[in-house]
């Protein structure tokens, strides 16, 4: 069923729920002002007790709590999103190894993986031994999410631009199953590393709230940019920051 045909108050719920990660879904959760005209009295004799009508009040308290909610989630954002998600620059990347949409290796993250490459198992990004190699432009993304989906074809098309430097693209796809992830691999044709973070540790240990984002990282790991926003969905917007990660490497940055 699409989006168009589902009853309204099923894609109310789900803008909510987006909206913890995807910050024009709460921006744009406006609240919906109650229908009628709490005042009008209905035809016939007034009741004989006439009393204060509490339905207006009721729906002016629904009104209140529904904005109090979408202000939380602009909130979140706002302070969250832009400060305190995922890790600044001048930080290092949080390490972690995670199963690959596209192989058969099952199971949940490890935090603490081994930085060595015999003991890395191919089948798992291991982000400590990507950053040794070199530098690193990683998403973080929500399954179903359009904008974050497509920051991920945002990477692949620049992976073929920098196929000549040594940067590893690469995306996790948080709180997803293995099977919804090697689905969204076949369906958008990506080659590059795709994880799956099947508990959501990934997403805790990088504290997400919004998505699209993403952490570029110089070799070693320590973040040159992080980028939050639906602005940085696109290889246009994403490819100057890249080719500045790039220079500053080859600067000795």
């Amino acid at each position: 069923m699409s989006t168009a045909d589902r009853p309204p108050h099923d894609r109310a719920s789900e803008r909510d729920d987006l909206s913890r990660l995807d910050p024009d879904a709460a921006i744009g959760a406006e609240p919906r002002p109650p229908s009628g005209d709490a005042g009008e009295e209905a035809d016939g004799p007034p009741a004989a007790d006439p009393a204060i009508d509490t339905r207006r009040y009721q729906r002016m308290i629904g009104a209140i709590g529904l904005a109090i909610v979408v202000a939380l989630g602009v909130y979140l954002f706002v302070t969250h999103g832009t400060s305190t998600t995922g890790v600044t620059a001048g930080h290092r990347l949080r390490w972690f190894a995670a199963p690959l949409a596209t192989t058969n290796l099952q199971g949940a993250a490890n935090l603490h993986p081994p930085c060595t490459a015999a003991d890395h198992d191919p089948r798992a990004l291991n982000l400590c031994l990507d950053a040794r190699r070199g530098p690193v432009v990683l998403s973080l993304f929500v399954l179903g999410a359009g904008k974050c989906e497509r920051q991920v074809s945002a990477l692949q098309t620049l992976s073929r631009r920098f196929a000549a430097t040594s940067i590893t693209f690469a995306a996790v796809a948080l709180n997803a199953s293995h099977v919804a992830t090697a689905k969204a691999v076949r369906a958008h044709d990506w080659t590059i590393p795709v994880a799956y973070d099947e508990d959501g540790r990934v997403g805790e240990q990088y504290g997400v709230v919004a998505c699209p984002m993403v952490e570029l990282a110089r070799r070693g790991g320590i973040v040159a940019a992080r980028l939050i926003g639906n602005r940085w969905d696109s290889a246009a917007a994403l490819e100057p920051q890249v080719r500045a990660l790039v220079a500053g490497v080859r600067g000795g940055g």
